[in-house]
């Protein structure tokens, strides 16, 4: 965001929403930090009233940091379009929904206390990013969703020079993940 909030030319919202995301990831790490060297979960943590309200918090943060970034993101549909190149307008308009309704598709995982449907979180998973092997994982829809953010609009910007280009890439890429999504609520492992 930081890369093309920069096409706004608009310096004092471009520094608000920085300052946000800034205080937003700054209490992100501070609980993650804080939970994980004492062996303990900072998200679905509610063993406790003290976790569980540092768990609630977390989810209003970047439910507030997902909806302030729409904002800006509603900008580049009335942007001018003689000033950015239009592959890359493009891509920054389509990453922008597809990281706020993938963002939101992060809900489900907050509501279920869990990222894994059909088994428990703690199963083996693909090296790095451990996710499940053999049953339904929300995260691969979150990741590569929230990631069209830097996908398309690079895309758009190196290789997609054309909107239909993007555009048409832009479609395929949702309905991918979309896919995932789907398979992930019905349980079943992107890997079997």
């Amino acid at each position: 965001m930081g890369w093309i909030a920069d096409e706004l030319q608009e310096p004092g919202k471009v520094f608000s929403y920085s300052v946000m995301v800034v205080l937003v990831m700054l209490f992100e790490l501070l609980v993650i930090t804080w939970q994980a060297p004492n062996g303990r979960l900072s998200n679905f943590n509610t063993s406790t009233t003290l976790f569980a309200n540092l768990f609630t918090l977390m989810g209003i943060a970047i439910t507030t940091l997902t909806v302030w970034t729409f904002i800006p993101g509603l900008q580049f549909w009335k942007a001018d379009a003689a000033r950015i190149e239009a592959g890359y307008l493009w891509g920054i308009r389509l990453g922008i929904i597809l990281f706020v309704v993938f963002s939101f598709e992060g809900g489900i995982m907050g509501a279920k206390l869990r990222h894994t449907i059909g088994a428990a979180d703690d199963g083996t998973g693909v090296p790095f990013v451990n996710w499940s092997k053999q049953y339904g994982d929300l995260r691969i829809a979150h990741f590569f969703g929230i990631h069209a953010l830097q996908v398309l609009p690079l895309l758009g910007y190196f290789i997609f020079k054309k909107p239909i280009a993007i555009i048409s890439f832009s479609a395929v890429y949702s309905i991918n993940v979309t896919f995932t999504l789907f398979k992930a609520l019905k349980g079943i492992s992107l890997f079997k």
